[in-house]
């Protein structure tokens, strides 16, 4: 059952299920599409999360009760469409497992730093919800093994291009920042340009495998140890 519900004085929450499902990203970004498709103008921005979508709407076009009798046929009309099998484009990125947390993370976790690298690179993950800084792309799902609460003090500055796990989410820090996550690798590829078309190569639905090279194919690829 979707709710509806009011978020403020220009928005409204889409809660379309329970809990975060398989697949449920990219048919959330399938619903985005259709909403700016369909509601044009009436809509200032959509958010996408885990399990909902976020409709921030303009208040001179529309109104909460306009636009919820709007949105319901739509709504049961991408009920109604089947999941999409395999989900959106698939990229594969390379990472230098040599974050600072990698051995530590590897002690934690009761594995050997080998095989943490294995179990991370060995899956494929899905882009669930971009946000916390412009092109942070959250990944799940983390192998349960690799599992493991955020970091008690968080770091005031994670370089450009780190790789980080917490709980059960993975993610590439696109730009310096604050960061509370586990580093376990560095990426060379910068994922996060506001002068490129995307800015960020990343999207809500696809997938992303991550490569294991090493220190010399890192610098080849333009990363900075």
């Amino acid at each position: 059952m979707i709710e509806l519900r009011p978020a403020g004085p220009e928005a409204l929450l889409l809660v379309l299920a329970e809990r975060p499902e398989p697949g449920l990203p990219l048919r959330i970004a399938r619903l985005a599409e259709m909403l700016r498709a369909q509601l044009g103008a009436e809509l200032t921005d959509l958010v996408p999360g885990w399990n909902s979508l976020l409709l921030h709407y303009d208040l001179l076009c529309t109104d909460h009760r306009r636009l919820a009798e709007r949105l319901r046929p739509l709504l049961d009309a991408w009920q109604a469409r089947p999941g999409e099998e395999g989900g959106g484009r698939l990229h594969e990125i390379p990472i230098w497992y040599a974050g600072e947390d990698l051995p530590e993370v590897a002690a934690g976790c009761g594995l050997s730093v080998t095989e943490v690298i294995a179990l991370h690179s060995g899956r494929t993950y899905q882009v669930g919800v971009i946000g916390f800084a412009p092109g942070f792309a959250y990944l799940s799902e983390l192998d349960e093994r690799l599992a493991l609460p955020r970091r008690a003090t968080p770091r005031t500055r994670v370089p450009a291009g780190s790789l980080a796990i917490a709980e059960r989410q993975t993610a590439v820090y696109p730009q310096a920042s604050p960061g509370g996550w586990h580093l376990i690798g560095r990426c060379p590829w910068r994922l996060f340009d506001a002068r490129r078309e995307p800015p960020c190569p990343l999207a809500v639905g696809d997938r992303v495998r991550f490569v294991a090279i090493d220190e010399a194919a890192f610098r080849r690829e333009g990363g900075r140890p």
